[in-house]
């Protein structure tokens, strides 16, 4: 069923997939956690392997914010089943979280995966899905052109953290070229509160007011 690419702030659709590990509902599957959902062009192709190996790589430290990672593309289950096996056999890595297997199209279709001018295939789309199964951030990259790993987990993170603390953050957090690693603080709802922020905060002016977090990593809840 097709529906298109879905929006921030929705809900992650109700699926049931056959994966690598098994059969899977999401996002109830996942529910209480963070995931990683994210589709790839097709098995056995260079830069999708290089994504899998970078991904895998990474997957304790997904896991330490209370993240999982699931895999998608339109081959069937014996492919992700083979490829896995050779990325193991060849590269020494052993993928660990399950991948989607959606040779009908279905999952695509519902999704938005499936770009009209790149044929059958499955872009390069990740979409972040918080503990409530709401898509918090969505991602698309061409083909030819890798994901970085180490943006999407700083996204969880960064996202782990503004819910926590209730605040925002810089460009290129925690290395912004104006405050650093601090946070910045949501602007004032009334005049009333502007006196106190300049008190509290460090500011550059009332409605540009930062402050330092005690606690720099997303993790559990």
């Amino acid at each position: 069923m097709e529906q298109g690419i879905p929006l921030l702030g929705e809900k992650f659709p109700e699926l049931e997939v056959q994966t690598t590990q098994g059969r899977l509902k999401l996002p109830e599957y996942y529910a209480g956690k963070w995931f990683v959902f994210f589709s790839h062009p097709a098995d056995f192709t260079p830069v999708c392997t290089t994504e899998f190996v970078a991904f895998q790589k990474r997957y304790n430290q997904f896991k330490k914010l209370g993240c999982e990672l699931i895999g998608l593309s339109i081959d069937q289950v014996f492919s992700h089943i083979k490829w896995v096996e050779w990325i193991k056999d060849n590269l020494k890595v052993e993928i660990k979280f399950p991948v989607i297997a959606d040779d009908t199209g279905q999952v695509s279709g519902r999704l938005g995966l499936i770009h009209p001018g790149k044929g059958t295939n499955t872009v390069r789309a990740v979409f972040i899905v918080d503990p409530k199964g709401v898509i918090r951030a969505i991602l698309y990259y061409p083909q030819e052109l890798g994901r970085n790993m180490d943006e999407i987990l700083r996204m969880v993170q960064g996202l782990q953290i503004s819910d926590k603390n209730r605040v925002a953050m810089p460009a290129g957090w925690p290395k912004n070229e104006l405050i650093g690693e601090q946070v910045i603080i949501p602007p004032p709802k009334d005049i009333k509160n502007i006196a106190q922020r300049l008190k509290t905060y460090q500011c550059f002016d009332w409605w540009f007011c930062h402050k330092k977090l005690t606690e720099k990593k997303g993790g559990k809840k």
